[in-house]
């Protein structure tokens, strides 16, 4: 890879417009201590200390756009909570654009809350129903990317399994995308698998490619079979297995499969490296990468992320001294 065209890429991230659609997630963390078992019962007791939210699920990776200087859309399902109003504040204090957001009154936002005490999580509380949006839902976020697609210039489907990515929306939203040459990144649910025909990349990690295919991904072998058949089935453009400390694999319809090792140091949490990957793909595709260039400036951006603690973000600077750095080894 070309250095210098690779930071060009990245100086092209200001400005450009990723339209996020998926399931929006208010993520809740409650971080405490334990010093004794509960007389109720033999769990530990958490004294809390202190209480932080941030967005995630397609929120988190809008998040990330703005972060790295693109202008986000995000285009999802709340409740009707305050859970929901505290979701809005945070995203429009980064300046994410919230009008492609419908507030349901049948259903409440997402919210993940994960019980942490001597930096370990305890436990996970999750609310949320899981059923497909309505019509009227439905229809609100298709006119939404509607109105939209003609300035935009790359679009994220965030799968999380939680009713806003359904066959309706995704079909025409797609149809949508193609019409205009606009590119698609999927992060993908493997039971949704067939529905992502057309795109341009979905970005499964090992265990969602081998579930979506049935082939256990233990090796080199394995890792080819997988990667082809999930191409073949799915029918898209291109498919990039995250794969933890090994890197990543790009396969690609026409083109000997490209694997890029980790450029991680240290690892510390994955958490939301899944998110960091694909907002940086997107993003890079929008700044003129081709798939091979934007892979492996999402491959050096998780590479900082699981560096650090907990659903971390990265900067534009971090990911330049990255790959200085990469270049180096």
């Amino acid at each position: 890879m070309n250095k210098n065209r690779l930071k060009k890429i990245l100086d092209n991230f200001k400005g450009k417009r990723v339209l996020v659609l998926g399931d929006i997630i208010l993520d809740e963390y409650v971080f405490g201590k334990v010093s004794r078992l509960s007389p109720e019962a033999p769990v530990p007791i958490v004294e809390v200390e202190s209480r932080e939210s941030i967005p995630g699920g397609a929120a988190y990776v809008s998040s990330h756009i703005a972060n790295l200087g693109g202008k986000a859309l995000l285009s999802g399902v709340i409740g009707r909570d305050e859970h929901g109003k505290i979701l809005k504040r945070k995203l429009a204090d980064k300046g994410v654009e919230l009008r492609g957001i419908v507030e349901a009154g049948d259903r409440p936002t997402i919210l993940k809350t994960r019980i942490i005490a001597q930096r370990q999580q305890m436990v996970r509380i999750d609310s949320e129903k899981k059923t497909h949006v309505d019509a009227e839902t439905a229809r609100s976020i298709i006119s939404f990317v509607e109105s939209e697609i003609d300035g935009i210039d790359s679009l994220i489907i965030s799968d999380y399994g939680k009713g806003v990515v359904i066959p309706s929306i995704f079909r025409e939203v797609i149809k949508l995308a193609r019409k205009k040459k606009i590119a698609v990144a999927v992060d993908p649910k493997p039971t949704h698998c067939l529905m992502y025909k057309g795109v341009t990349v979905i970005t499964p990690n090992t265990k969602e490619a081998s579930e979506s295919v049935h082939i256990e991904i233990k090796d080199e072998e394995t890792l080819l079979k997988a990667g082809k058949e999930l191409l073949r089935r799915v029918g898209c453009e291109s498919v990039l297995i995250t794969r933890g400390e090994h890197g990543m694999s790009l396969f690609t319809r026409g083109k000997a499969p490209l694997h890029i090792p980790t450029f991680a140091q240290e690892v510390f949490d994955v958490t939301g490296a899944g998110d960091t990957v694909i907002s940086v793909l997107a993003l890079s595709l929008a700044a003129g990468a081709n798939l091979a260039e934007a892979s492996y400036l999402a491959n050096v951006a998780a590479g900082v992320v699981v560096g650090k603690l907990g659903a971390a973000s990265v900067s534009i600077e971090e990911i330049k001294k990255m790959l200085k750095a990469s270049t180096k080894r």
